[in-house]
């Protein structure tokens, strides 16, 4: 049995959005705590990899990380990046 077919994909796709979306939210109450915080480096490598939805719904939701440069840029250079990946996979199938 294939480990690699669409469900699993959109599966594996939906939790690392969770997993990206939820880091932000517990960035945001350490910050308020004054206690130890998810790296930004932590929070853009969870969005590189395909957790940029999570990301974007972590910054409006918890309005966390919205003003801070060069956080926003580099997560708009991955969020474009994604989008231009999925332009060209779709061009090519």
């Amino acid at each position: 049995m294939p480990l690699l077919t669409l469900p699993n994909t959109l599966g594996l796709f939906a939790l690392i959005n969770l997993w990206t979306f939820l880091l932000f939210g517990v960035d945001k109450l350490r910050a308020r705590a004054g206690s130890d915080r998810v790296s930004e480096g932590a929070l853009l490598t969870w969005a590189f990899f395909e957790g940029t939805i999570g990301a974007y719904a972590g910054r409006a939701v918890f309005r966390h990380k919205t003003r801070k440069q060069p956080f926003s840029s580099h997560l708009h250079k991955i969020a474009i990046l994604h989008v231009c990946a999925a332009v060209l996979a779709a061009v090519c199938l």
